[in-house]
C-alpha cells in the first residue's frame, strides 16, 4: 500500500503543474497577421515637363512723385543701359517750388546777416557798458535763430532739386525693357510701374511642377532644357528655387531652374521643355494606413527580419496624392513596415507577414 502511494505522489505533481502552466500560455500575446509592404525607391520623375525662359532679374520702374508723363522714348523689347531717359513727367510744379526754396533761402541768409551784425554791435556796447547784458542776450538769440532758419532753408533747396531730378525716370542697370505700363498724357503716381525692364545675362527655366516632383526635387538638382521649337538645342540647369507651397488655382507649384550659360537663341519668353534622366530623381511612398500619428511626431512599424517582431520608429513623411505620403527621412529602401492594423499593434509585438509590394 505504501509502494502505491510513493508511486502516484510524483505523477499528481506533474498533473498540478501542467494546470498550472495552462494559464500562462493563454497569457502570452497572440501571433498576428499583418499587411506589410518593403520599402523601395522608385523614380520620382520621368516625364518632360514645359515651361518659359523668364529673366532672374526684372524690375519694375517707377516715378517717385507725382505729374503728367509727357515723354516715354523707351518701348518693349528696347535694349537700354544704365543712365538711359525712360520717361519724363511735366517739371513745371517741381520747378516753381525749387526757386520758391531759392528766394526762401536768399532771405534767410539776409536775415541771418543782419542777425550777426546786430549782434557784433551789441557785443560792442556791452563792452563800453552802454546797454544791458539782457539786451545782448537777445540779440545773441536772434542770430542763432537767424541761422538756424537759413540751415533749414538750405536742406530745403536740396530736396527741392532732388525732387526736380525725379521727374526724369532712368534705368538703373543695362538690360531689355519687357513691359511699358503707362501713356504719355497719362497722371502717375509715385511707385506706379512705368517701365519694367529685365537684366537678359542670367535667365531662368520657370515650370509648374505638380506636388509629387516638386517634392522629390531639391536645390542644385540639374535638369536639361531645350527649346520647344527646335529640341537639338539645348542647355543645362539647376534648380535654384521651389515655391513653399502650391499655387491656389492651379495647385501647382513654380520651379525656378537656372540656365548655364544660355544662347542667345533662349530669349526671354521662349518655350521650352525640361527634363532630367530617368531614375535620377527617387523617392519613397508609403500609404496613409501604415502611418500611426502620435502627436507630435508620425510613426510606423518597422518589421525586424529575424525575430518578426514590430518596433514603432519615427519618421519625417509629406503628402502626396491618393492617399499616399512621400517619405522624407527615417526609412532605408528594404525594411519592411505594417500597411494596415498599426492601431492594433503594440512594440514587440510578432507578426505573421503578409504582402511585399510597394504602394
Amino acid at each position: 500500500m505504501n509502494t502505491r502511494l510513493s508511486l502516484l505522489a510524483p505523477l499528481a505533481l506533474v498533473v498540478t503543474l501542467a494546470a498550472c502552466e495552462k494559464p500562462k500560455k493563454a497569457e502570452e500575446e497572440p501571433v498576428r497577421p499583418a499587411m506589410t509592404l518593403v520599402v523601395a525607391s522608385t523614380p520620382a520623375l520621368d516625364q518632360v515637363l514645359s515651361g518659359t525662359v523668364q529673366p532672374q532679374v526684372q524690375s519694375p520702374f517707377a516715378f517717385r512723385v507725382a505729374g503728367r508723363m509727357i515723354s516715354r522714348p523707351v518701348k518693349a523689347g528696347d535694349p537700354v543701359v544704365a543712365g538711359q531717359l525712360l520717361a519724363t513727367i511735366d517739371p513745371l510744379s517741381l520747378q516753381m517750388a525749387a526757386r520758391a526754396a531759392l528766394a526762401a533761402l536768399s532771405s534767410a541768409r539776409a536775415e541771418y546777416q543782419n542777425a550777426e551784425t546786430n549782434e557784433a554791435r551789441q557785443s560792442t556796447l556791452l563792452e563800453k557798458r552802454t546797454v544791458s547784458q539782457a539786451t545782448f542776450d537777445s540779440a545773441e538769440q536772434a542770430r542763432a535763430t537767424a541761422q538756424a532758419a537759413m540751415v533749414q532753408a538750405e536742406a530745403n533747396v536740396v530736396k527741392t532739386r532732388e525732387q526736380l531730378s525725379y521727374a526724369e525716370l532712368k534705368a538703373d542697370y543695362e538690360g531689355v525693357v519687357t513691359t511699358t505700363s503707362a501713356e504719355v498724357g497719362q497722371v502717375v503716381q509715385p511707385g506706379q510701374a512705368i517701365v519694367t525692364i529685365a537684366e537678359p545675362t542670367r535667365r531662368d527655366a520657370v515650370i509648374d511642377a505638380t506636388n509629387t516632383i516638386a517634392e522629390s526635387l531639391s536645390i542644385g538638382e540639374p535638369f536639361i532644357v531645350s527649346l520647344q521649337l527646335d529640341p537639338t538645342i539645348s542647355v543645362e540647369g539647376k534648380v535654384r528655387e521651389i515655391a513653399p507651397q502650391a499655387d491656389a488655382m492651379t495647385r501647382t507649384r513654380r520651379v525656378k531652374i537656372a540656365l548655364e550659360n544660355p544662347p542667345n537663341t533662349f530669349r526671354l519668353g521662349s518655350t521650352i521643355f525640361a527634363r532630367i534622366a530617368a531614375g535620377a530623381i527617387s523617392a519613397t511612398w508609403l500609404p496613409g494606413s501604415a502611418l500611426l500619428n502620435e502627436a507630435p511626431n508620425t510613426k510606423v512599424f518597422v518589421v525586424d527580419p529575424q525575430s518578426l517582431k514590430v518596433s514603432l520608429r519615427d519618421i519625417e513623411v509629406a503628402p502626396d496624392r491618393d492617399d499616399r505620403w512621400i517619405v522624407r527621412g527615417g526609412l532605408k529602401p528594404g525594411e519592411r513596415v505594417v500597411t494596415a492594423g498599426v492601431h492594433s499593434l503594440k512594440e514587440g509585438q510578432v507578426v505573421r507577414i503578409y504582402g511585399s509590394a510597394a504602394p
